[in-house]
């Protein structure tokens, strides 16, 4: 396999590289629609209070773990920030690839992600070039691995502490209800994604994991629930005295980690007597690395058969 002719391209979300750079940042997301002023201030807000997302430079870094895997180079494209997209892909043509295996990390499928990565990714792409998309990986046994390897600990720390096993809600990004009624599987695909990593935690009983969404939108119509803030009340209402929070829909450090989870829903959850505890982030994790290196070595494989 030549390492000229073969690459893989990582897709993800993007990030601004500080709050000043939001009201551009939004335009990107929403494709020149226009935001509100309220809504733009508290995007902007939620920036400030955490410096910046370190989204973009963990993606750089997983790409860097996965070139030392794989021996082949390995590229990044944001939907919404730098580097788009479009102008990953005129580097990888000038760079003489033939094959590129793409990979949204973003493991759950959905429209509203993977698909928007897709449409941008397709509006690119040079005639010269073969483009291999993996369209979700929620089941992946390495990325199961990764997420309970992270949990478990957090797990029975909480536990420990509360003299009591603690209850686990797993979460996802919401998405708008038209969505999922449209036949989106996201919803079906996060719920398969947490099903499959409680199960890897010994002790972690039916009764104590929970699943909500997170992170709805501030406009538009309604968002799939249920929301972090009422598995919280709920978990409270049970009796239970602290949660873990066990973001299952991301694969490093973003906003909705660093602010919505850590800050928000933490605070949420001391205001009703609750503590509250998170894993890390999978970021650079050997196990998501060799989740990752798994799925583009078979996509590979299967170029090189046909």
């Amino acid at each position: 396999m030549s390492p000229r002719k073969h690459a893989v391209l990582l897709l993800a979300h993007g990030s601004p590289d500080s709050a000043d750079e939001v009201p551009e940042f939004m335009k990107h997301i929403t494709r020149g629609r226009p935001v509100s002023e309220a809504v733009l201030e508290e995007v902007m807000r939620r920036y400030e209070t955490i410096g910046k997302s370190p989204l973009t430079e963990i993606t750089k870094a997983q790409a860097d773990s996965l070139q030392r895997e794989l021996g082949i180079p390995v590229f990044v494209g944001m939907r919404n920030s730098r580097p788009f997209i479009g102008d990953t892909i005129r580097e990888i043509a000038a760079q003489g690839v033939e094959q590129v295996v793409v990979i949204c990390m973003a493991p759950q499928n959905s429209s509203t992600s993977t698909g928007l990565y897709r449409k941008a990714l397709d509006s690119e792409l040079k005639p010269e070039m073969s483009a291999h998309f993996v369209e979700s990986w929620h089941d992946n046994s390495l990325l199961i691995q990764a997420f309970a390897e992270r949990l478990e600990p957090v797990w029975r720390r909480a536990s420990e502490e509360l003299s009591a096993p603690a209850p686990v809600i797993f979460t996802a990004h919401s998405v708008p209800m038209q969505t999922i009624q449209a036949g989106d599987p996201y919803e079906e695909q996060a719920r398969e994604t947490a099903k499959l990593v409680a199960e890897k935690i010994p002790g972690l009983a039916a009764e104590l994991r929970m699943f909500a969404f997170q992170s709805q939108g501030m406009s538009g119509g309604p968002w799939l629930g249920p929301t972090v803030e009422s598995a919280v009340l709920e978990a409270r209402k049970r009796g239970h005295e602290g949660v873990v929070v066990a973001p299952i829909g991301f694969v490093c450090d973003n906003v909705e980690v660093l602010h919505d989870i850590d800050i928000h829903f933490r605070h949420f959850a001391g205001a009703h007597g609750l503590k509250l505890w998170r894993p890390e982030s999978l970021n650079t994790s050997p196990a998501l690395i060799a989740a990752v290196a798994q799925l583009a070595a078979a996509r590979l494989g299967a170029t090189t058969r046909s």
